[in-house]
């Protein structure tokens, strides 16, 4: 007898999510993602370590929407999240740099870390932090592809990026209410705990402030 390991296990469970993800969009009285209304996110979780098959399968999603008339777009997080850092100008992105690492010889080896964390969250948080960036994104998708908003949905790639610096619960608690209801699909990277807890990357505790559905 075969036993799958449990590699392959996931990597089917993920399968079937991404078709469970493209049936609801194709449904014949339109996109089915949502479970609450007037709030049109849902969450895909995956094992951050089948980061490329992920993309692979989105990629093909993406594919198989656009030759049913879907206009699709992808929001990659860790090029908003370099796009702040770059803004801030290269001295600012050099002196954290050379914190993290004076601190990080200091006795306790996670100081630096602990304190690059604490700089980059403001650039981060809040309704003007990257929430804004997002929206910006989702705004600029719609008038690209303003022939047929009424068949389009934004996937959040690269969530991975924002570890161990922001949780993707509080981005889109801001973002909600500002993507004009377009289906959009958060892409993350973490483990499914109970229910509806999350553990971003896996590692950090479960995170239960989601209202969007999560694909499971």
């Amino acid at each position: 007898l075969y036993f799958p390991s449990k590699e392959e296990l996931l990597l089917a469970l993920h399968e079937r999510n991404v078709e469970a993800l493209r049936k609801d969009l194709l449904r014949d009285d339109g996109p089915q993602i949502i479970t609450v209304r007037n709030y049109n996110f849902a969450i895909l979780p995956y094992d951050p370590e089948h980061e490329f098959a992920l993309r692979r399968a989105i990629h093909q999603l993406s594919e198989t929407l656009r030759d049913a008339g879907w206009n699709t777009g992808t929001i990659p997080l860790h090029a908003l999240l370099l796009n702040r850092l770059g803004s801030e100008g290269e001295e600012f992105v050099a002196a954290m740099i050379d914190r993290e690492k004076r601190l990080a010889d200091s006795a306790d080896p996670w100081r630096g870390l602990r304190s690059l964390k604490e700089r980059v969250v403001t650039l981060l948080e809040g309704p003007d932090g990257l929430a804004r960036d997002v929206i910006r994104e989702v705004e600029r998708i719609l008038r690209e592809r303003s022939e047929n908003p009424d068949r389009t949905v934004i996937f959040l790639g690269r969530a991975g990026a924002l570890y161990p610096f922001f949780r993707t619960s509080a981005l889109l608690k801001h973002v909600a209410g500002h993507t004009k209801n377009v289906p959009v699909v958060l892409l993350y990277p973490g483990t499914l705990v109970g229910e509806t807890g999350l553990s971003f990357m896996g590692v950090l505790p479960a995170d239960r402030d989601y209202r969007p559905r999560i694909y499971r």
